[in-house]
């Protein structure tokens, strides 16, 4: 997928674990790992903003957009 999530970057930037941010997101452990993992089909404006808030960060510190490999 050509979007690629940077949110384990940003964690250790802060040095924060998962289940910190998940809690202070309001969303449950697995579901930020799988936004993490980049297996995620979709992230709601509504968490990506709390995301944002709790690591002090831009949307694009985040979320960056990579060209696919043409094989």
């Amino acid at each position: 997928m050509p979007i690629v999530v940077d949110i384990d970057v940003m964690l250790a930037k802060r040095k924060m674990s998962v289940g910190e941010l998940a809690d202070r997101v309001g969303i449950t452990p697995a579901n930020l790992a799988v936004l993490k993992n980049g297996r995620a089909k979709a992230v709601r404006f509504s968490t990506l903003a709390a995301l944002c808030e709790v690591l002090e960060c831009q949307p694009g510190d985040l979320l960056r957009w990579e060209a696919e490999d043409e094989a």
